[in-house]
């Protein structure tokens, strides 16, 4: 049996040193394969191909968290059949899951549906509170060029002054003071 190891980090400062540690304390001849990119979909991640693709009978996929395998229930889904259909398993380090087990399994497959749940409020509560600061007045997005009384008097100056000559004035582009002008 080998055992290949997977790890992942989402941006390029940050260090899969501790995955690593928490693995080899455990597999200290377990086979690295190792990226940094998001974990939100399985797309691009050559890594994690190239370690299920080197899979075979009896292997084993460690990773050292659930998230940084996957974070999209169908995601995991397709990886553990796909482990299942070679013969191989997966084991979850922190969660101390292995899927070798009818035990794992199960567990793995309710983790999978509440980790998926968490992701799904958390795109709820985001939604909410944009709906809540809209409600509210709240300006959303980039900080406005210029204030509603600078917009007012863009308007009376329109006849002293030809655009190129009110964004100069206003610190602003030529394409803000036609929008002012037409809105």
């Amino acid at each position: 049996m080998r055992v290949y190891a997977y790890t992942r980090v989402s941006t390029l400062d940050q260090s899969t040193d501790m995955q690593h540690a928490a693995i080899k304390a455990k597999y200290p001849d377990a086979i690295f394969w190792e990226e940094k990119t998001s974990g939100t979909t399985r797309k691009g991640r050559v890594q994690l191909e190239g370690a299920l693709k080197s899979i075979q009978e009896g292997d084993k996929l460690v990773v050292w968290k659930l998230d940084r395998l996957a974070r999209d229930l169908n995601d995991l889904t397709n990886i553990v059949k796909e482990l299942e259909t070679k013969g191989a398993a997966l084991e979850i380090l922190d969660q101390a899951i292995d899927t070798s087990t009818a035990a794992g399994k199960a567990f793995l497959q309710m983790l999978g549906v509440f980790a998926e749940f968490e992701t799904n409020l958390r795109k709820e509560r985001q939604l909410e509170g944009i709906k809540n600061a809209k409600e509210a007045g709240k300006h959303l997005g980039r900080k406005p060029s210029l204030t509603d009384e600078q917009k007012q008097a863009i308007k009376g100056e329109r006849e002293a002054l030809n655009p190129t000559q009110l964004a100069k004035k206003y610190g602003v582009s030529r394409a803000t003071i036609y929008n002012v002008l037409n809105g």
